[in-house]
C-alpha cells in the first residue's frame, strides 16, 4: 500500500457521558460520575486503507467511531478529514461533510425504519444533499447500488421486514454508498449475522473498497475477522489504544498481554495445542472508575508494582509498530 497524508487524522480525543446518580447520591449531594469511554486516543487512517479496531464489548470501539463522524459529540480532542477540522464544522458544513463520510451499522434490524421502503430508505442521502435532480434520476440511482450490493432493483418498493438479515445489511451498504463517500467507519456490520453470510458481507465489503477507492475504519470483536481485511489493526482496552500497527505484524508478534489473550482465545487449527494460553482474570473494568497506573493491570498476568501506578508510555517495538506496555519491548508471544 503506498503511503500518503492520511485522510483521517484523530488526535487526543476525549468522550466523557455524564453518569446518572441514584436516589441516594442526589439526596447526600454527591456528584454524578462520568463515564470516561474515551481517554486521549490518537491515529490515522490512510487514504485507501482498512484500519481494524479490534477489542472487548465495553471498551468504546463503536463510540470512537461514532466520535469521529460527531455522531456522539467529542468532549475534547481534534478529528481532521483531509485537512478539514471536523471538530470546528458549523451544523451547516458538517451536514455537507456527511457526503463523504459515513457509517455501516451493526444491527440491521434496528438500523432501517421500519416504515419506510427500501427506495426511501437508501435514497435519502441523495435528498439530504440534494444529489438527484428528479425523482427518477434518484430511483435510477438506488437501483443501480441495490444491484451493486447483490439485492434486486425489482424490490425497492419492499419494506425491511420482507428481506433476511443479510440483505438487510445490504440495504445499510446500499445507503452508505448511495452519497459516493471516501470514508466509512464499518460498525461490527458482521456481528448480528450468521457465519456464512458474514464471509459473504466480507467479501462484498472488500469488492467495494478496492472498486470505489474507499477507506474504511473497520470495528469489531473478532480478531479473525479483522486480521483478514485489515491493513493494520488498533487493539483497545477500556478507552485507550494499547497496541497498533501492520496486521502481520501485530497479529504474529504481539507485544501487548491484553493483544496477546486476544489472540490465545482463537483456535489454531494448524497447530493445535502450541499456540499459549493467555488467561485474564476478572472482567472489564467500570469506565466510570478506571484503574490506576496501567489500566490492565487489574487482569493482566504479568503485571508488577510498577504497573498499579505508572501509566505506561507508547514504545516503538517495530516500524509501524507501538505497544503501551512497561514490558512491551521484551513481550514476545511464546
Amino acid at each position: 500500500m503506498t503511503v500518503s497524508e492520511p485522510l483521517i487524522r484523530v488526535e487526543s480525543l476525549v468522550k466523557h457521558y455524564g453518569g446518572r446518580r441514584s436516589l441516594m447520591d442526589r439526596l447526600a449531594g454527591r456528584p454524578a460520575i462520568s463515564i470516561r469511554a474515551l481517554n486521549g486516543v490518537s491515529f490515522t487512517v490512510a487514504r485507501g486503507e482498512t484500519l481494524g479496531l479490534i477489542g472487548e464489548s465495553g471498551c468504546g470501539k463503536s463510540t470512537l467511531g461514532r466520535a469521529v463522524l460527531r455522531l456522539h459529540e467529542p468532549t475534547a480532542g481534534r478529528v481532521t478529514f483531509d485537512g478539514a477540522d471536523v471538530t470546528a464544522l458549523s451544523p451547516a458544513e458538517l451536514k455537507a461533510m456527511r457526503r463523504d463520510m459515513q457509517i455501516i451499522f451493526q444491527d440491521p434490524y434496528a438500523s432501517l425504519n421500519p416504515r419506510r421502503t427500501v427506495a426511501e430508505i437508501v435514497g435519502l442521502p441523495l435528498k439530504l444533499h440534494n444529489l438527484a435532480k428528479s425523482g427518477r434520476e434518484a430511483r435510477d440511482k438506488v437501483a443501480a447500488i441495490m444491484e451493486r450490493v447483490g439485492l434486486k432493483a425489482a424490490h425497492l418498493d419492499r419494506y425491511p421486514h420482507q428481506f433476511s438479515g443479510g440483505q438487510r445489511q445490504r440495504i445499510g451498504i446500499a445507503r452508505a454508498l448511495i452519497s459516493n463517500p471516501r470514508f466509512i467507519v464499518c460498525d461490527e456490520p458482521v456481528s448480528a449475522l450468521d457465519v456464512s453470510i458474514q464471509a459473504q458481507i466480507i467479501k462484498l465489503l472488500i469488492e467495494l473498497k478496492r472498486e470505489l477507492g474507499l477507506t474504511y475504519l473497520f470495528v469489531s470483536h473478532d480478531i479473525s475477522v479483522i486480521g483478514y481485511l485489515s491493513d493494520r489493526v488498533a487493539v483497545m482496552y477500556l478507552g485507550e489504544i494499547v497496541e497498533m500497527g501492520p496486521v502481520e505484524r501485530v497479529l504474529q508478534s504481539p507485544r501487548h498481554p491484553y493483544t496477546q489473550s486476544l489472540l490465545s482465545a482463537v483456535p489454531d487449527v494448524d497447530s493445535p495445542g502450541l499456540r499459549k494460553r493467555v488467561k485474564l482474570t476478572g472482567d472489564l473494568p467500570s469506565p466510570q472508575a478506571p484503574p490506576p497506573g496501567c489500566k490492565f493491570h487489574t487482569r493482566c498476568p504479568l503485571a508488577v508494582e510498577r504497573c498499579r501506578t505508572d501509566v505506561p508510555v507508547v514504545r516503538t517495538v517495530g516500524e509501524g509498530h507501538t505497544a503501551a506496555c512497561h514490558f512491551a519491548e521484551e513481550l514476545v508471544q511464546g
